[in-house]
């Protein structure tokens, strides 16, 4: 028969998860620099001083806290691996974590927060350049796709721009899904659009206008 009263560890798990509540919103609202270990604690309801005998401090409370990015793709092929961005992209067009939004407003204020995002950025472009098709600049497609990405989720989540926060998220993922795509699988550049493969010779001599001899 199970005790009715929880163990010493189950009130820990469950202190720290009330501590770690409390910290994503007040580093969501506030960011890194503004938070303090006294207000997560009040919000929390315990001492500062447990806050401290479970995170050390304030930094590694932050990395506990902060929740950065989605899971990394995992779609092979360039129509399924656009396709599943544009549905992560949808979730994350709908309200991002409290933990998301904190990494994000102190990536530009911290430097210690913005090797974590960096980091994070670039297991998620490695992610993306392994699942692109072969050919050029995969990497280099993979960190466009990436950074486009973002920049339309920070536009909606964190500047609130209106062409962005009032677009249905349907229709952004449609109006980028052909840049997504040329990204993901580019046309060769030697490669006329007829597909004949054969590219125009650009005249050797100097051209003669009007009048030349």
């Amino acid at each position: 028969m199970s005790s009715p009263h929880r163990s010493r560890a189950d009130r820990r798990r469950a202190t720290e998860a009330r501590i770690l509540d409390s910290a994503r919103e007040l580093f969501a609202e506030k960011g890194f620099d503004r938070t303090t270990i006294r207000a997560v604690a009040t919000a929390a309801g315990v001492d500062p001083a447990l806050v401290m005998q479970y995170f050390g401090s304030k930094r590694e409370l932050f990395t506990r806290a902060a929740q950065t990015f989605p899971a990394l793709p995992t779609a092979t092929g360039a129509d399924a691996l656009v396709e599943q961005l544009l549905a992560a992209l949808g979730l994350e067009l709908g309200g991002l974590p409290e933990g998301t939004l904190a990494m994000m407003r102190s990536m530009l204020t911290d430097p210690a927060v913005a090797d974590h995002v960096r980091d994070a950025l670039g297991r998620r472009i490695d992610a993306v350049a392994a699942a692109l098709p072969a050919g050029a600049d995969p990497e280099l497609r993979a960190a466009l796709i990436v950074t486009s990405l973002l920049g339309v989720t920070i536009g909606h989540q964190l500047l609130g721009l209106p062409p962005l926060s009032d677009a249905p998220a349907d229709r952004t993922a449609a109006l980028l899904r052909p840049a997504l795509s040329a990204l993901a699988e580019p046309r060769e550049e030697n490669t006329p659009a007829d597909g004949t493969g054969n590219r125009r010779r650009r005249p050797s001599g100097p051209v003669n206008g009007p009048g030349a001899p």
